[in-house]
Order: structure tokens, then C-alpha cells, then sequence
């Protein structure tokens, strides 16, 4: 079992950044993925990209891969995801996710964090 808990989320006016914070506990992260999604109003959930826990080696969905950075401290246990130049479109729940690197199925998820962008 892995246990996720987000947290930094809020309102921001367009143009500015937001960390989110994502704190693990429970197993061992070591053979994990840990991955970012967000769902936006009436919207499916879409990624915006993921950690591999060992390596640090990221991937990102395209079109967030220029303005979103997802990074993590071993020691903390805890991911990040940089966002900056926030659009109103960014505007959603914020959910991290865990799954072991074996599987392409996020096992575990928090509850999310709601990130409201304002034009």
C-alpha cells in the first residue's frame, strides 16, 4: 500500500507559478512510478507526467513538457510539480498517483488538490 497526500494547491493569477507537493508513505517507492493528473469541470482526467522513483527520470505529457516540471526528494519521500505561466485552462484538481514499474495501472491516488488559475 501506498499512501499519497497533495498539498500547495490554490488561486493564482495567470502568468504565475504553483508548486504542488505530493507526500508518499507506506512501501517502498523504490520500484514505482509516481505520476501527475489533473481533471478539470465536465473534463476526463488527462496526465501531465510522471517519475520514474529510482532513476529520477521524468516523462511528460507533450504538451505540458514546456511548462510543467515534475521532480522528487528521495529523502522526503515527496514529488513535486513545478507549474509555470499558468493559463485559466490549468485550472483543475490535481491528483498524484503511484503505481509499481511493472504495471501501467496507478494502483494509488490522493485526493487531489484544487489549482484555480484566474485571468
Amino acid at each position: 500500500q501506498v499512501q499519497l497526500v497533495e498539498s500547495g494547491g490554490g488561486l493564482v493569477q495567470a502568468g504565475g507559478s504553483l508548486r504542488l507537493s505530493c507526500s508518499a508513505s507506506g512501501r517502498t517507492l523504490s520500484a514505482s512510478v509516481l505520476g501527475w493528473f489533473r481533471q478539470a469541470p465536465g473534463e476526463d482526467r488527462e496526465f501531465v507526467g510522471a517519475i520514474w522513483w529510482s532513476a529520477g527520470d521524468t516523462y511528460y505529457a507533450d504538451y505540458m513538457k514546456a511548462r510543467f516540471i515534475v521532480s522528487r526528494d528521495n529523502a522526503k519521500t515527496t514529488m513535486y510539480l513545478q507549474m509555470n505561466s499558468l493559463k485559466p485552462e490549468d485550472t483543475a484538481v490535481y491528483y498524484c498517483a503511484a503505481r509499481p514499474d511493472s504495471s501501467t495501472k496507478y494502483a494509488y491516488w490522493g485526493p487531489g488538490t484544487q489549482v484555480t488559475v484566474s485571468s
